[in-house]
């Protein structure tokens, strides 16, 4: 992006209308890290919501060495729920591993389930095998949508031992459950694998059944 456009997402991200200051975040999509990074910056902070929650994003998809640290603040001081999980998916985004421990915190300690939810989806993006004992750890959670993300990191992480504990849900009346439990079985190299993803391409929900059926294949391509 040449520099007088740059001067114009500027003048965005300083304007006093919040849609103003939406479209220069959307603008520096293809701006490089190093000169987008000190932009969006300018308006993580913001007093709108959503143009925090859209700069916290823009962070972890433009890595420099200023983003882990800020998110990581925002992670564990931001008063507002949704921009704490927003931080930690964006952490994920980033796949630094130096945010295991940051991630890990809020998995266990954070009331709120979307900021579980997050967290455990950047930790199977770090694919880190520490984080396996307390992903399982979750798995009865009470709020399906997070028990969706635990069992999606789990099958990241690839530790085979998963396979036991995410079986226990393969006859969830939830699809989305049994459509990242196939997901994760393709990831996971274990004996009953094959014959639950048998069982789940013939599900009645073409989303779980399509899913069964790309990590059948999956398998036995590695087997």
């Amino acid at each position: 992006m040449e520099s007088a456009s740059l001067n114009q997402v500027t003048e965005q991200l300083e304007s006093e209308n919040s849609r103003d200051r939406l479209l220069g975040l959307a603008a520096l999509r293809d701006v490089t890290a190093d000169r987008a990074v000190p932009l969006i910056l300018k308006v993580i902070n913001d007093n709108n919501l959503q143009v925090r929650s859209m700069a916290v994003f823009t962070l972890g998809v433009k890595p420099t060495e200023a983003c882990l640290p800020t998110l990581v603040n925002i992670l564990e001081t931001e008063e507002d729920y949704g921009i704490r999980a927003d931080a930690a998916g964006a952490l994920g985004y980033l796949g630094d591993i130096r945010a295991f421990e940051p991630l890990m915190r809020a998995f266990l300690e954070s009331v709120e389930w979307l900021v579980r939810f997050s967290a455990a989806v950047s930790l199977g993006n770090l694919q880190d095998p520490r984080a396996y004992d307390a992903l399982v750890g979750a798995l009865d959670a009470p709020e399906i949508v997070l028990r969706q993300g635990i069992i999606a990191a789990l099958g990241e992480i690839g530790d085979p031992r998963a396979c036991e504990h995410i079986l226990r849900f393969v006859q969830s009346e939830d699809w989305l459950i049994r459509q990242r439990i196939a997901e994760a079985l393709g990831n996971l190299p274990c004996e009953k694998a094959l014959s639950a993803l048998k069982y789940l391409a013939k599900d009645p929900h073409h989303h779980v059944a399509q899913a069964a059926s790309y990590a059948l294949d999956r398998q036995q391509s590695a087997s």
